[in-house]
């Protein structure tokens, strides 16, 4: 496992990055509602990003044929963007987008309500967030990886909830996906020691039922076996030598 760490200077242009997608994000998520199709998502994330003189670096990666992951309900991740996916009122959608910013990578997911949703699923969204603000407490200098994991274990296992367990968050910066990957449920071991200048993306992905998931045909979408509501939530961030530092947030 070859873990970076970023020089003050990486750590600049990392947060640059973050900082341009967050506010993607935040412009996203405003523009939601009922009657839109998952490909205008798409078109409007891709044209923000490009206009902020950055690229997608979702697009084209391992084949994947849009610049946001539009995932909706039952799609726990990477759902591709269609014309004919329409949005609907009480519907739940999780936008996962990134962009390169002179050569460093961001990466962040939210889930959406469209319209009034119901009660179990506005939990559901509200759960995965704070698992994140969980796992996050022990992203610190001196402590361990899987602290992080297990911390997320706890509060999705205390409200009842399914831990994907095939997807994981993961390491970033000159490449989307870098060392290490980390975990959303609880582990045996400790992991590998954090260090200041490493820079992480901590991604809980939560399934209101079972944990179980598949693969559809498209072999990208992910959703939940049972069918049954899914939320992601997503930042990078940066352990430092005290509090870590989110980057993705506005």
């Amino acid at each position: 496992m070859a873990i970076t760490i970023k020089s003050p200077r990486e750590i600049e242009l990392m947060r640059e990055s973050c900082k341009l997608l967050a506010k993607v994000h935040d412009d996203l998520g405003k523009a939601i509602r009922p009657g839109m199709t998952t490909w205008e998502i798409d078109k409007m994330g891709e044209k923000m990003i490009r206009d902020l003189g950055c690229v997608p670096n979702f697009l084209n990666y391992n084949g994947f044929p849009g610049s946001i992951c539009v995932s909706v309900n039952e799609e726990v991740v990477h759902g591709i963007p269609s014309k004919r996916k329409v949005l609907k009122e009480g519907d739940i959608v999780s936008l996962d987008a990134g962009l390169i910013y002179k050569g460093y990578h961001s990466d962040s997911a939210r889930t959406h309500a469209v319209g009034k949703i119901s009660k179990e699923c506005e939990d559901l969204i509200r759960v995965t967030e704070e698992c994140f603000w969980e796992g996050v407490k022990y992203a610190r200098a001196g402590n361990h990886l899987y602290d992080i994991s297990n911390a997320i274990d706890a509060h999705a296992t205390k409200h009842g909830y399914g831990i994907v367990r095939e997807l994981v968050g993961h390491g970033i910066g000159t490449a989307l996906h870098e060392d290490p990957q980390i975990p959303n449920f609880a582990q045996t071991r400790r992991g590998p020691k954090l260090y200041p200048g490493m820079t992480i993306c901590i991604e809980p992905m939560i399934n209101m039922g079972r944990a179980d998931v598949e693969w559809l045909d498209d072999d990208w979408t992910v959703v939940a076996e049972d069918g049954l509501p899914s939320a992601h939530y997503e930042n990078t961030i940066l352990i430092t030598e005290g509090d870590p530092e989110i980057l993705t947030l506005l």
